[in-house]
Formats: structure tokens, C-alpha cells, sequence
């Protein structure tokens, strides 16, 4: 093989590799995006993750993007290890698709209207459609689908590259006798592993076997080994994406090539025992690319089966070789926002999504351990607010920086929505956390100064709490969810509960006037009013993000306004419903 055909052959593999890249990035965007959070959502049976994997693989023609994409939903926590185990079996059988894709570049016809169906005829008319959509259309989905026609006819440009460049090796003496080794199961088992390995792509090690099976001297004994070693190999990129990820997400990395090695290993050992026994015929027939691709395809289809059964004995096997660490750090969240998922808006937004979800709730906490701190005193409950304002910080800061590299990815106009509403929900739940260290440090100073507020302070107190409790449970509702008539009901109660500061604080004067409380009491008192009006103030500015993402035209001063000096019936009815429920007592 001369220098030059090296180069064509090196250089058809590079063309393969880009198309098909192009055409999964094609696919995946005219199929809005959603197929990683699809893929999410709905594998919630081994079953079903079976089928997804298998789809979303055969979608985006790549197992070991589907399967980094798993360890990614495991180290998140999004996704359990069992549950990682069938879908990265579906990605294992579903990227035998491309090998019958590439088949598509070995059709070739012999009369004239036969010829249109040739290799060379149908990759001509994909890439001039293709680069028609890409260049001439406005519309973002034709222009994904120019994407995809382009990398297939590029794919298929890889592939004439490689069969021509290899074609001269039929009629080479070193070479047929490289394939009469490579017949023994192991050593092809062995260079199979290997080229893909360091190939780091299945579908282009089974397309350069198709290309060799073009030159007629490569028979089923050659090319199964080589086959079964390629299925192992494919799990190399993904052991790679374990690195720096926790242990589960280094457990779900391991289910690739434990699977790959147990059923290509039990799958070789009974074929080729049944074979020195019968002896079977059909191994000495030659292959062509389409025999490649169904033999590859029947060998992913056995191993499947094959596995699904012990699905759960995989996991247990994965669990014993990765071991639990010792949790050093008890009180450090496990917070884990992907980088990986960066690549993936749509699972980059679920993350932050339910991040920030906890988040609210941590915030939410913090105050209802504040306010009970109110009542009955302690350090522990001082600490434990105290803790969790640190980590509702430690939440803000991780946030706040992942999605700022997330506003730099190419996000759909709802994303774009979705990532403005966590930008400004992320400072005012921050400021929750801050508030209760605030009311936990009031009462502690009432503790240490032996100080009590008075019966009716502490009953209006009582009222005050228990709406601004109300207000809270509204709120994060309102954003875990994103309801907005469930976050409409956050403006009246807010409207109420500073009604109440205010009478509550003319209250105070008079109390004060009548000598029934002192200054020193006043200063304490006015500091918790004080921080539950931001804490209310905080909340509607949540409730109103989410408001705004289902209506971008809504512009927040003006909205408000316009509900605390119009005639909104539905806010009015509200309101007068709080006012019934959190009244002052005379």
C-alpha cells in the first residue's frame, strides 16, 4: 500500500468522521433539541431505556455520545445507575444503524435509470440539496435539515474515499495473509478493540471494515472478530468521560465495556465452541458492506438479549468495582452541574432547573427554622440556618457560573427565557437564606438580652409568620413548577403582608407611646418586620420571573402597578381572601 493510498485512506476516514458528526448534529436539531431530555424523562424501566437508548443512538449515530450523556444524568443524580445500565444497552444496539446508512454508498446500477440510484449520483443530489437549505433558506429548521444532507453526502464522500483506497489491497499477498490471522477469534477480538479504541468511533471501525469487505478477499471469519472487538472498543471514549466525575458517575462509565466484555465474551465462547464442534459452513463466505452491516447489526441484537436479563447483576457488578468514598464533608451539598451537559442545552437548562429547585427549598427551610427560632431558642437551630445560608451561597455561586457559560451556547428562545428567569430568581433566593440568618440573629439577640416582646406584638408576630410561611410554600411551588396562576397568587398575599408590617408598626408606636414596650424591645421587633418585608419583596420578584417567562411582553413595574391601582378581579378576589385570613387581632 503506497504512501498516497494511506493518505486517501486516512483522509476518507477524516471525511466520514465530520459527516457524520454534521448529520447527527443535523438530526438532533431539527428534532428541537429535546431528544437528550426526552431520553431523560422517559427512562424510567429498564425497558424503556432500552428502547430510547437504542432510538436517541441511532438518531445522533453515536453510542458513546449517548452513553457519555448517561454517566453525565448519573453523576448529576438525575439518573440511577440501574436505570443507565439498559439505555446504554440500547446505545450499544442502535448505533449498528449507521452501518446500514453507509450500505447506502455502495449502491451502484448497471442501465441508465438504474445509474441514478449510485453511489455517486445520490451523494451529487443530497449535497446540492443540501447546500441549497443551507445557504438559500431562512427558516433555522431547513437549514438544520441542509445540515444533515451535507453530512451524509460528506459520509459518503468518506466512504468512496476509503473503498478506493483500499481497493488495490484484494490482489496484495501481505494482506490476504494479515486476514488469514486475523481469522483466529482472539487476535481479531484483540485489533478490533484496539483500532477502535484508538479510533474513538465504532461506526467509523465498522465502515472501514465494510470499505475492506469491497476488495472480495474478507470472509465472515475475518470480519466477526474484528466486529465483536469493535463493539468492546467503542466503550474507550466513554471510561474517558469518567474522569473527574464522582461514583456514580464513574459506576455508569463502567456498565459500557463490563457489557461489551461480558456479552461479546459469552456470545464468542459458545459460537466458537459450537463451531470446533459442527464446524460451520457459512464462516468461509465472502462479505460485502451489507453483510458487514447485518452481521454487525445480529451481533448487537444477540448480546442485548442476552443481557437485559441480568441488568441488575451489571449494576452490582459496577457498584463492586467502583467503591463508595468516605464521605469526609457531610454538610457539603451535592451540588454536581455537568460541563458535559454544556453541549446539550436542553439538559443543561433541566439541570440548572432542578438545582435551582433545591435551591428555593433550601432558602424556604432557612426561613421556617428562623422563624421558629423566634419561638423557642437555640444554638443548634442558630447553626443549622446559619449552615444552610452558607449553602444556599455555595448554591449562587455554582449557579450563577454555570449559567453564565450556558448564555454562550447556541439556546432555542425558550431556553434563552428559561436561563433569564434562574439568572434573576438566583440573586433574591440568595437574599432568603441572608434574611433568615437576619431573624435567627434577632432572635438571638433576644435570647441573650432576656428580652420578650409583648402579648400583642407576639400575636400579630404570630399572624405576620404564618402568612409570610404562605408566601414562601407559594412561591417555590410557583417556580419548581412554573404555573403561572399559581404564581399570581404570590402579588396579593405580598400586597397583604405589607398592610400588615404597617399596621403592625403603628401598633408598635402606640405601644410604645403607652409605655408598654420599650425601645430596646422596638429596635428588635422593627428589625424582624423589616426583614420579613424583604422576604415577601424577594418573593414576588421570584413569582414575577416566572410570570414573565410565559409572557415575555410583561414588563414587571408596570404589571405590579397596574394590579395595585386597577380593577383586577381576579387579583382583588385574592387579596380579599388573605385580608380574611391574616387579620389583626384588636
Amino acid at each position: 500500500m503506497t504512501i498516497s493510498q494511506v493518505i486517501a485512506l486516512l483522509g476518507g476516514v477524516a471525511l466520514f468522521l465530520f459527516g457524520m458528526t454534521t448529520m447527527g448534529d443535523g438530526l438532533k436539531r431539527v428534532a428541537g433539541n429535546r431528544l437528550e431530555l426526552f431520553l431523560y424523562r422517559l427512562s424510567g424501566t429498564p425497558l424503556r431505556g432500552l428502547l430510547l437508548g437504542t432510538g436517541v443512538t441511532a438518531v445522533i449515530q453515536s453510542s458513546c455520545a449517548t452513553s457519555v450523556m448517561v454517566v453525565g444524568f448519573v453523576n448529576s443524580g438525575m439518573m440511577k445507575v440501574r436505570q443507565s445500565v439498559g439505555v446504554i444497552l440500547g446505545a450499544i444496539l442502535g448505533t449498528s444503524v449507521t452501518g446500514w446508512v453507509i450500505c447506502l454508498g455502495y449502491l451502484d446500477g448497471a442501465g441508465s435509470w438504474q445509474s441514478l440510484l449510485s453511489t455517486a449520483t445520490l451523494t451529487g443530489a443530497v449535497a446540492v440539496i443540501g447546500i441549497l437549505l443551507r445557504m438559500f433558506t431562512k427558516s433555522m429548521t431547513k437549514r438544520h435539515v441542509g445540515d444533515i444532507l451535507m453530512g451524509f453526502s460528506v459520509l459518503m464522500f468518506g466512504m468512496s474515499a476509503m473503498s478506493a483506497a483500499v481497493s488495490p489491497l484484494g490482489s496484495a499477498p501481505w494482506f490476504t495473509g494479515l486476514l488469514a490471522r486475523l481469522s483466529n477469534p482472539l487476535l481479531g477480538i484483540l485489533v478490533g478493540t484496539v483500532f477502535t479504541a484508538v479510533l474513538q468511533s465504532a461506526s467509523a471501525a465498522v465502515g472501514i471494515v465494510q470499505a475492506l469487505a469491497v476488495t472480495g478477499v474478507m470472509s465472515v471469519r475475518e470480519a466477526l472478530p474484528l466486529l465483536m472487538g469493535i463493539t468492546i472498543g467503542a466503550s474507550a471514549p466513554v471510561l474517558l468521560s469518567a474522569l473527574g466525575a464522582g461514583v456514580e458517575g464513574k459506576r455508569a462509565a463502567l456498565v459500557y465495556p463490563v457489557a461489551s466484555v461480558l456479552g461479546i465474551g459469552a456470545l464468542a465462547a459458545v459460537f466458537y465452541a459450537l463451531n470446533a464442534a459442527v464446524s460451520f459452513s457459512f464462516l468461509s463466505l465472502t462479505v460485502s458492506p451489507f453483510s458487514v452491516a447485518a452481521v454487525n447489526s445480529a451481533l448487537r441484537v444477540a448480546m442485548t438479549l442476552l443481557l437485559m436479563p441480568f441488568y441488575r447483576a451489571i449494576e452490582a457488578l459496577v457498584t463492586l468495582l467502583v467503591k463508595e468514598k468516605t464521605q469526609t464533608q457531610p454538610d457539603e451539598p451535592s451540588l454536581r452541574l455537568e460541563e458535559r451537559f454544556l453541549s446539550h442545552p436542553a439538559l443543561a437548562v433541566e439541570q440548572v432547573r432542578m438545582a435551582i429547585s433545591d435551591m428555593a427549598k433550601l432558602s424556604r427551610k432557612s426561613v421556617s427554622r428562623a422563624i421558629k427560632l423566634l419561638g423557642a431558642y437555640s444554638e443548634d437551630g442558630f447553626a443549622a440556618v446559619a449552615s444552610l445560608e452558607n449553602t444556599v451561597d455555595l448554591y449562587e455561586d455554582k449557579l450563577s457560573a454555570y449559567l453564565m457559560k450556558l448564555t454562550r451556547t447556541e439556546l432555542t428562545k425558550r431556553q434563552n427565557a428559561a436561563v433569564a428567569k434562574n439568572l434573576r430568581a438566583l440573586t433574591d433566593l440568595e437574599r432568603l437564606s441572608d434574611h433568615a440568618l437576619n431573624l435567627a440573629e434577632s432572635a438571638r439577640e433576644l435570647n441573650e438580652k432576656k428580652l420578650s416582646l409583648s402579648a400583642q406584638a407576639g400575636e400579630d408576630l404570630a399572624v405576620l409568620t404564618n402568612a409570610v410561611n404562605e408566601i414562601l410554600h407559594i412561591t417555590v411551588r410557583a417556580f419548581e413548577t412554573d404555573e403561572k396562576e399559581t404564581a399570581k397568587l404570590v402579588e396579593p398575599l405580598e400586597e397583604r403582608i405589607d398592610e400588615l408590617i404597617g399596621e403592625m408598626k403603628r401598633r408598635h408606636v402606640g405601644r410604645l407611646q403607652r409605655g408598654a414596650c420599650t425601645v430596646e424591645q422596638g429596635f428588635v421587633f422593627n428589625d424582624l418586620l423589616t426583614n420579613f418585608e424583604r422576604i415577601s419583596d424577594h418573593c414576588s420578584n421570584i413569582a414575577l420571573a416566572t410570570i414573565e417567562l410565559h409572557d415575555s411582553s410583561i414588563q414587571a413595574h408596570g404589571y405590579t402597578h397596574a394590579l395595585h391601582t386597577g380593577e383586577d378581579k381576579d387579583f382583588r378576589a385574592a387579596y380579599e381572601a388573605y385580608a380574611q385570613r391574616y387579620a389583626l387581632h384588636e
